[in-house]
């Protein structure tokens, strides 16, 4: 087999980067979905901010073993426990020739917080920024704050001037009805790569910025082309034909028909990314269903009634063809605050499943619409199908809406209501902690704290909103890590969602190449290096 690990993609890059320059080369790829937006702030999603983290940075970065480094800030020092110091890096320009200086960031963190803006949660981590000097600000947070920092790994800075000039103050909206905004097909940041030429569903075109204030970044590539390519069988035949140098997601039923061709590999690894489904638990009557006048999913013993009638193990099986780590937790083994013994999944009982609908007075089930992306995650529709087959023969009828990223997230974010009964969602902290997870999924929706906001379904309780603002203050690790266990087991035994699996790292890569694949299936360009 060629299949490789990211472990073993990062130490090439490490050998390659100690040996003399070769020559500056052009580096393709595509993903299955495109670019919903160039604005740094529209939506919370790992491939738009993974991507335009190679445009736009924070105060700090993630190196390829996902490890805070500096990036915009040179240090940082807590002055009291809810104040930080940053020290800002001079001499940084943006791709526009612009200075970086104390004032943009303090617009990009008021703009996080803008109408339209998907980063509410980030910028709330912080209450107030005050400038010290052009390169020194003194931020204060709500309360003690220990992954401040891991948090501004994805919270990006514009350039105030730039975005003042072209009336760009606010972020663009998720929900894509406010796609005049400038920066949604322009960007200006002071990252390695610059867009030239940005086509949306088409083609994006970046060059390498040759006055990036790091010298000493491994890759030897000038120019970067992405594709967006919707269809598996298509993205796999580009890799294969040399029209793309990688290619991901690769479905894992393909991995051997790369490992059967010359000059390509699969690409793998563990993501630290958890697939799972919602039930809106808020509204009196479900959007879509035909149960009108109450919520089935408000009673624990529908939810259980679903959880015990989804098969995990066969859909690893047959649909991640054995890939995937079924999961009872909503946070992988990477993650900070991760249970073991909360890992185990609910059990696959359809006729317990049947039992507790008839309990609950469905005993012959209902009809309710599931939201499903096509083109975000690891044969994301496949799983949606799987499931709707599964609920059928406990006599749920699913109506399954597969639509292509950018209509899903527009349909089921907060700006667009939280349009949803039923869902399918993946999360990756990108602080890689537990906290993360429980602000953003778990705790009751906030719209004035900037909380719970990707809790579409609004499951809450207010004992593990006790628990998840305690965690967040918290210093001490073992007195952290024991309220999420506490929080995370009140979850399980409420049902409030249902997790499915981590679904694996599931790149093809030309043996032309070599890239370091981050856990958060983050593609780096910095760390690509083209033969």
């Amino acid at each position: 087999m060629k299949l490789r690990t990211g472990l073993f993609a990062a130490v090439a890059v490490a050998a390659l980067a100690v040996t003399s320059p070769v020559q500056a080369k052009t580096f393709k790829f595509a993903f299955q979905g495109d670019l919903s937006s160039l604005d740094p702030h529209s939506l919370n999603e790992s491939f738009l901010l993974g991507t335009l983290g190679n445009i736009y940075e924070g105060l700090v970065l993630y190196d390829n073993n996902m490890q805070v480094v500096p990036g915009l800030a040179v240090s940082w020092k807590t002055l009291t426990p809810t104040t930080w110091e940053f020290k800002l890096r001079e001499g940084v320009k943006f791709h526009g020739g612009q200075d970086f200086t104390a004032d943009d960031v303090i617009f990009s963190w008021q703009r996080a917080g803008s109408e339209g803006s998907d980063q509410k949660v980030r910028g709330a981590a912080i209450k107030n920024i005050t400038k010290v000097d052009d390169y020194t600000i003194i931020a204060e947070t709500p309360a003690p704050n220990p992954i401040l920092v891991r948090d501004l790994a994805f919270l990006y800075i514009m350039d105030k001037e730039w975005s003042e000039e072209h009336g760009t103050t606010n972020a663009t909206s998720a929900t894509g009805d406010d796609k005049g905004n400038y920066a949604n097909l322009n960007a200006n940041g002071t990252g390695p790569f610059m867009v030239e030429s940005h086509q949306a569903d088409i083609k994006t075109i970046m060059k390498k910025n040759e006055n990036y204030w790091k010298k000493d970044i491994p890759t030897n590539v000038t120019e970067v082309i992405f594709t967006p390519i919707k269809e598996a069988p298509t993205r796999v035949a580009a890799l294969i034909s040399g029209e793309v140098d990688l290619v991901y997601p690769v479905p894992v039923q393909d991995w051997q028909r790369l490992d059967e061709a010359d000059g390509v590999k699969a690409l793998a690894g563990p993501e630290a990314r958890t697939i799972f489904l919602g039930m809106d638990q808020s509204r009196d009557e479900l959007l879509y269903s035909n149960i009108k006048g109450k919520n089935p999913f408000k009673d624990q013993k529908v939810r259980a009634a679903f959880a015990h009638a989804i098969n995990l193990d066969a859909i690893k099986e047959k649909v991640m063809r054995g890939a995937a780590t079924p999961t009872g937790e909503m946070v992988a083994p990477q993650i900070n605050g991760f249970v073991e013994s909360l890992n185990t999944p609910y059990a696959f009982d359809p006729e317990k499943s049947k039992a507790l609908l008839a309990e609950a007075g469905y005993p012959d089930g209902f009809e309710v619409t599931m939201d499903c992306p096509n083109n975000r995650y690891v044969n994301d529709e496949k799983i949606c199908q799987a499931v709707t087959s599964m609920l059928a023969k406990v006599g749920v009828k699913v109506d399954l809406l597969a639509q292509p990223k950018s209509k899903y997230f527009g349909k089921v974010l907060e700006t667009g209501g939280y349009d949803t009964s039923f869902y399918l969602l993946g999360w990756t902290p990108g602080t890689m902690d537990a906290e993360n997870a429980l602000s953003s999924l778990i705790v009751c929706q906030n719209k004035e704290t900037k909380r719970g906001l990707f809790n579409l379904g609004n499951y809450c309780n207010t004992k593990v909103d006790e628990l998840a603002a305690a965690v967040g203050s918290e210093t001490d690790q073992t007195k952290r890590n024991a309220m999420i266990t506490e929080a995370f087991q009140i979850l399980k035994d409420e049902v409030g969602y249902l997790p499915i699996h981590q679904q694996p790292l599931s790149w093809g890569v030309s043996d032309g190449v070599t890239v370091s694949q981050r856990a958060d299936n983050a593609l780096d360009y910095r760390y690509v290096v083209v033969k």
